[in-house]
């Protein structure tokens, strides 16, 4: 596996092709939040084939893991823990206190990645129905 920095029209190419993203963002929707602030796109490669991504950004003085994914046909083969890995060196060396992320109550899957790599629920937001509630997720790097 390689994992290189990537850009927002390979992020928006992968998130077409994951079937849980059923309105995916698009390029502008990118350039909004990634524009003008510290920012980090990850894409993570097989065999020269693109097998997921990740992208943050800063906010509020800590890193936002925002967005990231797994191409169904790669998943359980690590790439999702790369990309952590990969991010968390990036925010450590940058000097930020944290990584944080949200997920849905849906996403069952995103949430235990989180607590079995070291990341503390922080926050919860009720939405309806129960599945489409929010959790707020960070880990300490210091």
């Amino acid at each position: 596996m390689k994992i290189h920095r990537g850009t927002i029209n390979e992020v928006v190419e992968l998130s077409d092709l994951i079937p849980e993203f059923h309105k995916p963002h698009r390029h502008a929707e990118y350039e909004k939040r990634l524009s003008n602030v510290p920012h980090l796109i990850l894409i993570a490669k097989i065999n020269e084939k693109s097998a997921g991504f990740k992208v943050g950004y800063e906010r509020d003085g800590y890193f936002y893991s925002w967005m990231g994914a797994v191409l169904p046909q790669f998943r359980g083969k690590g790439v999702a823990k790369a990309l952590l890995i990969e991010m968390e060196n990036w925010t450590k060396v940058k000097d930020y206190p944290h990584l944080t992320f949200k997920t849905s109550n849906k996403m069952r899957s995103m949430l235990t990645f989180g607590l079995r790599n070291g990341f503390d629920i922080i926050d919860f937001e009720k939405r309806e129905p129960d599945s489409e509630s929010r959790i707020l997720l960070r880990k300490n790097l210091l």
